[in-house]
Parts: C-alpha cells; structure tokens; sequence
C-alpha cells in the first residue's frame, strides 16, 4: 500500500473579481400588474395587523414566501426596505422551506419597522402606474431596453428602485405574518423570534414572569401552565420554533444469545492478561453512569459531579455508560473481528444523563461546562441521544450547541445516529442533527441497514449520518461489558465508539488535525461512484473500514494526499498540483472530500450554516477569455466567471452551504486518460461565501483529501513525490511507525533528580 502524503506550500489568496451588475429580471420572466396589485394588498393587510402591536415588540414581523429556493443576492431588496444598500441580512430573522405540488420554496422572516409598509406601498403603487402607463399592464426582459426613454422624475422614483421592485416582486408569491401552526405542551422550550426587545422584557409585558418560566437563553424559554395560553392568545406571531424538553435517551438493545467458544475463551484471557494504563490518550464520554465493577476501571477516569441526587442512580443507570467505555478501552479484544488496529485508549468519562427522561436543557448546561474545563479533550463520544424526531426546519438545541463547541473549540463530537423503538421514528432525534459532528448510523455484517435504523437528512438538506459502522441486530450483537458482566447488545449507540477510537487515533497519535481526520474517515467510506442520495439517508457516504491503515493509506494504483489550510479571501487557491503524466496524457481519475467547521446560527432556521466553502480540484486550464482557471472533476460552475447555476440546483448538486463536500469521478472499465493542457499542473480552490456579512468565513480552516486513481494500474507515487518537491512543496509521508514513535516519546514522563 502507499502512505497518506501530507503537502504544505504557500496557497495564495484573491478577493471577489466579480463586482456585480445592474438590476435586470431572470431570463424569460415576465411582471403582470396583478402581481404587483397582489404585493401591495398584502402589505395593506399587513399595515392592519400589525397597527396595535408594533409597542410590544418595536416592529414588524413579515414573512417572505418566495417562489424558488433563493440565493443570497436574489432575496428581496426593497419591497420592506428602504432603500437596497442597507443591510439586509441583519433583518432576517428566521428561514424555513415549504413546498407545494410543484416546488420547494424559501419563506424567510424579516423584522422592519412598521412605517416602511406605507413607504413601500407608496412605491410599488408607483411602478404599476408605470407599468400601466408605459409597458401595457405587463414588463418582460425585452422591455429593459425601452426604460431609458422613461423620465422617471415625474413618476418621483428612479429607474434602479423601478427594476429592483419588479425584480423582488417576481420573486414573491405573498408576505404574510408568522404563523406557528403545531400543537404546544408544557414542558417545550420554545424560541421567540429576535426582535427590538430582550425576551424577559417582552414577557413582563405579557404578564408572564417569575415561576411560570426558565430563561434558557436569549430567545429560547420554557413556559409553565397558564404562561404558555398567555403568550399564543397574546402574541402567537413571536414563536419561532418549539421542541420538548424532555427526551428520552434509551439503552442498546440487550440479548442474551450464544456465541462462540472459542472466541468466549479467547476474551477470558485477554481479560486475564489486562494491563494498565500507560500514556494512552483520552477520549471523553458523555452518557449515563459508570459502573466501576469492571476489569478496566483504572482505564476510566469517572466523573458524576454534574448529575443532581447521585444517592438515585440504580445499576440501570450505569450499563449504558459502561457498554460505551468497554468499546473504547477494550473493544478489539472482546470483540476480535473488529480489531481496528488502532489500540486502546482511556476514557474521561462524565454521567449528565440516567437510564430513560431526562431533561434535555440540563444536559445541555452539562454538556457546555465540561467541555469548557476539559479542552485537552479533543475527542468526545456521545452515545446518547432523543427518542423523537428531528424538525425538517431548524436544528435542534442539542445540536446547535455541539456545533457551536466544535467551532469554537479544537475539538469534534462523534454522535450516535439515534435507534428505532416501539413508536417507529423514521428521522432521527438530537444530537444526530449537529451538522459539525461527525454521526454515525449502524450497519450489519452484511453491509445492510439494521432493523432499528432512522434516518436523515437534516433540514431536509445536510447528508446525515455522515457514515456508517457495525452496530449489531439480532443474531449479531456486539459483546460489551458491564459491572453485571458481558452483555450481548446492539445500537448506534455501539456504532459511535468504534469511530471515535478511529478519530482518537488520527488525531492524538498521527497529530492530524480534526479537519484532515473527519475528511480522511468520511472518504474512507466513500468509494468510486457517486453517492446515492436516497441510500445516503441511512448510510450517509458508507462504511468506513475496519482497519485503521485501510483509511490512512491507499492502494498501489493510488496517490492519496492532504492539503490544509485557512480560507484567507473569496478564493484560496494553488494551481501548482504537479501529477505525473504518460505519453502526454492524464491518466486518472480522482476523488476529493473537504471538511470545515464553520459558525451556525440556528434562528436563520434552514438557512443555518454562516460560510460556504465551494470546492474546485482539476487540471489547470486556460478558458475562451484567456483566464486561467480550473476544470473541476464534477463539473462544478457555480462559482465561475460565467456560470449560472440556480440556488436550488446549487444545494442538491454542489452540495452548497454544507461543510462536507465529496467530489468524484467514477470509475470506468472504459475510463481513457485525459488531455493535458498548456500548464500540466492540476489545481485546487477554496471559495468562500459569507451568508449574514459578518466576515465568519474568514480564516476558516479547512482540510481536503485527494485521491488519484491510475486508469492502467501503475504505480506512480515516488514520482508524484519528487515531481512535487520540485515544485516546491514540502512533502512529508504518513509513516505511521514513527509517528507513534514520536508520540510515545512526547507523552514519557521526565524525572527530575
């Protein structure tokens, strides 16, 4: 096999060179007066709705139905505003998707004051006039041309805000007010929309304060008894999103079947021959009770501070916990056909949950405050996990908050992906929807999803789970251990610890960054054809090995190597990828996988993550203008001088807005070796897009692994090397060997005399 390559070279950073262009409507559409007349008679109404209760809150409510998924530069930029150059963005407050028979569509939420609906009726009732006046009652892309003739002095508007109204009302099927239509309980934590005033404000105002609610944050509360009615007779228009408090977290599936002899003899003298622990890295474990009754309990370091009334917790707190450390400490030995190759590993383990109900913000203050005190932790497996289903239009708090960890902090959480019970879920519960971490469903032997699977995606977009491993069913259960003894168990519960002992592994022992080692795990599951969308649902990109060298390094036929690096401008790029060529042809095919960790902000709902990274890698070209620019593996245009690729085909294609990005060429029997053009290098681009013009995109890092595959089956990796040395990268070889070496060597101990 060949070594994973790591290459470090100096990636040069360029700004924007596209500087926009005037106002004109997409290609054949066509504004009818009616449309505009609708515009204008849903802001009346809105004038009316809103004439009593702007004192409350300091503004206005409106929600935005568009009529596609819109970009960024195609949102609405007058009909609530004042004028086009403020700041927009900042008055969203909240976004979800919603669908008819022959479309999904954008409906975002925008705050204004309520003096802009009379200024923008004045407006749009203009340009009817105008339109009436001057392009008989309708206004397509021909009638551009014909807008110079108008003075448009006399109508009191200017020919820009003319076309950026009729662009926005093309754009727009009606606004209407916030409408939360499902069923509240008590016990829901529920998130008001940011506005003008402080949420504790706003419900002294209600009259609801003291003891009929908890602040949880901000915007989130949760309301008791009659404080719930109060806020949906008096000010239903502010709820954003509600979810229960109260989850219930379930242990794996126990079975008491028979197993091999031989393999039963085989883990009673591992047992018998456990050593203790030298200088082997932790991994942190959030999850129920630990039971010290165990043969590898100097392995775990046990923590339960964090849990109210300790003199409660029975033996049935502490199984699920313990299962999960037995996997991470000893797994290969009780479990010899999963021997991953990667060793053992301590556990840092915290209770912040028992067997059954618990509530879900207590764990989430649990969750922030040891995280924030371990931060030499960088590995932290949660096992645990809601038995109800994630909403298609906003992340969980869970999740929000793992996500906000992860990018906060050098650190990554490996998530369970949630089993089926009785109720039959279909979609998965929280944490599995932090779209940040790294989840993972359960698989059987086969290949196969299990019998208790759920599955994604999030915001019915984000490709979760992001893998798969073996989890156990019937009739093949995983052996974990107890204080009670060996127990015979099946869940994604078990299935998470095996990749969090992977990602330990890459990323203590080989040093590996967190970005480079989810990427690594990610592509290892991926193969050479294009990712099912439907099978992605419960596999997310596949199975990821079972040895440790089988995703670190790479076939004879293969080149595998990383780049990474921190997004420093719109584009960061290299154009000097050296790849050794035959005859004066390309003969490869590639894959690449990008991970990046960035900022979310869960109130702009399916509009969640701040920073786009787009992803280019390919042979450098020369293009019809003479620019030099690279033709991408997957044929990616979106971000291209010329390209014009609609918002919605941009999400389900490129997989825009999602932060782990999969590109390949699949592998064919017919496949030919490609042209090498005048450069003969290959590059690769990082584009960033800031959602909310905050900056968050930069210095974002990023870690992408590349794949080449020879079409012939040769060998071609020492001359990749030297040809890239040549060029001026510094190359370094994986040798797994003498990182461990090195590690060991850096975690001795020093005695002084």
């Amino acid at each position: 096999m060949n070594s994973l390559i790591q290459l470090k070279g100096q990636l040069t950073p360029r700004s924007n060179p596209s500087h926009g262009g005037g106002s004109s409507l997409a290609s054949n559409t066509e504004i009818k007066v009616k449309q505009l007349e609708n515009i204008v008679e849903n802001l009346e109404e809105l004038k009316k709705y809103w004439k009593d209760k702007t004192n409350l809150i300091g503004g206005t409510l409106i929600s935005v139905e568009y009529n596609r998924i819109v970009p960024k530069s195609k949102r609405i930029k007058t009909i609530l505003f004042r004028n086009s150059n403020e700041d927009i963005s900042k008055l969203i407050k909240g976004a979800r998707y919603d669908e008819d028979e022959n479309n999904i569509y954008h409906v975002i939420t925008y705050f204004v004051p309520l003096e802009n609906l009379d200024f923008n009726i004045k407006k749009i009732q203009t340009c009817i006039d105008i339109v009436k006046e001057k392009f008989n009652n309708k206004f397509n892309n021909e009638n551009e041309k014909d807008i110079c003739k108008i003075d448009f002095s006399k109508y009191d508007i200017s020919k820009t805000t003319f076309m950026e109204v009729l662009i926005d009302c093309s754009m727009v099927n009606r606004l209407t007010y916030p409408q939360y239509n499902k069923e509240l309980n008590e016990n829901q934590a529920i998130t008001l929309y940011e506005v003008n005033k402080k949420t504790k404000e706003i419900l002294e105002e209600l009259g609801i304060t003291g003891r009929k609610l908890d602040i949880l944050d901000d915007n989130t509360i949760i309301l008791y008894k009659d404080a719930l009615s109060i806020l949906v007779k008096q000010a239903p228009y502010l709820i954003s999103m509600a979810v229960e408090d109260i989850s219930d977290y379930e242990l794996p599936k126990e079975d008491e079947a028979e197993y091999d002899i031989l393999e039963e003899k085989q883990v009673a003298k591992n047992v018998a021959e456990f050593p203790e622990p030298v200088n082997e890295p932790y991994i942190g474990v959030l999850d129920t009770a630990f039971d010290k009754r165990v043969y590898f309990e100097k392995w775990v370091d046990y923590e339960e501070r964090y849990m109210d009334d300790l003199a409660d917790i029975t033996e049935k707190d502490k199984e699920h916990g313990t299962a999960v450390d037995s996997i991470i400490v000893d797994g290969p030995s009780i479990n010899p056909k999963l021997d991953d190759g990667c060793g053992r590993f301590r556990v840092k383990h915290f209770c912040i949950a028992r067997h059954g109900n618990n509530s879900t913000f207590a764990i989430m203050r649990r969750i922030e405050d040891i995280v924030k005190n371990n931060l030499n932790i960088k590995v932290w497996n949660i096992s645990l996990g809601s038995s109800m289903e994630i909403d298609k239009n906003f992340i969980s708090q869970e999740g929000a908050l793992l996500d906000k960890l992860e990018n906060e902090y050098d650190i990554i959480f490996v998530v369970a992906g949630t089993n089926q019970n009785e109720k039959l879920q279909d979609k998965i519960g929280s944490p599995a929807d932090s779209i940040n971490s790294l989840v993972v469903n359960a698989i059987k032997q086969n290949g196969e999803k299990v019998s208790y699977a759920r599955r994604g995606k999030v915001l019915s977009f984000f490709n979760k789970p992001d893998i798969c491993y073996y989890g156990g069913d019937e009739g093949e259960k995983i052996r974990t251990c107890t204080g009670t003894g060996q127990k015979m168990s099946s869940g994604t519960s078990l299935a998470a610890p095996w990749i969090s002992r992977k990602m330990a592994y890459l990323i203590y022992k080989l040093g590996l960054s967190k970005e480079i080692a989810k990427a690594l795990i990610i592509d290892s599951a991926t193969g050479w054809k294009a990712v099912d969308d439907i099978k992605a649902e419960y596999y997310g990109f596949g199975k990821v090995p079972i040895r440790i060298e089988d995703i670190i390094n790479s076939d004879r036929d293969e080149i595998k190597f990383y780049i990474e690096s921190e997004s420093m401008d719109f584009d960061t790029y290299t154009y000097g990828i050296p790849v050794p060529t035959d005859k004066e042809k390309c003969p490869y095919i590639a894959k690449a996988t990008l991970c990046y960790f960035p900022k979310c902000t869960r109130n702009q709902g399916v509009d969640y993550t701040n920073t786009e990274l787009d992803l280019y890698f390919g042979r450098v070209m020369q293009n019809k203008k003479g620019n030099i620019t690279i033709k991408t593996i997957n044929d990616n245009k979106q971000s291209d001088e010329d390209g014009r690729v609609l918002e919605g085909d941009a999400r389900k294609y490129n997989r825009k807005w999602d932060n782990v990005k999969h590109i390949v060429e699949e592998h064919k029997t017919t496949a030919r070796a490609k042209k090498v053009y005048e450069n003969s290098s290959w590059g690769l681009s990082i584009k960033s897009k800031d959602r909310l013009g905050k900056g968050d995109g930069k210095g974002i890092k990023f870690g992408v692994v590349i794949t080449l595959k020879e079409i012939n089956g040769v060998n071609r990796y020492d001359e990749f090397i030297r040809q890239c040395s040549f060029k001026g990268w510094l190359v370094n070889k994986v040798d797994v060997e003498n990182r461990l070496e090195l590690y060991n060597i850096a975690e001795q101990e020093i005695k002084f005399e």
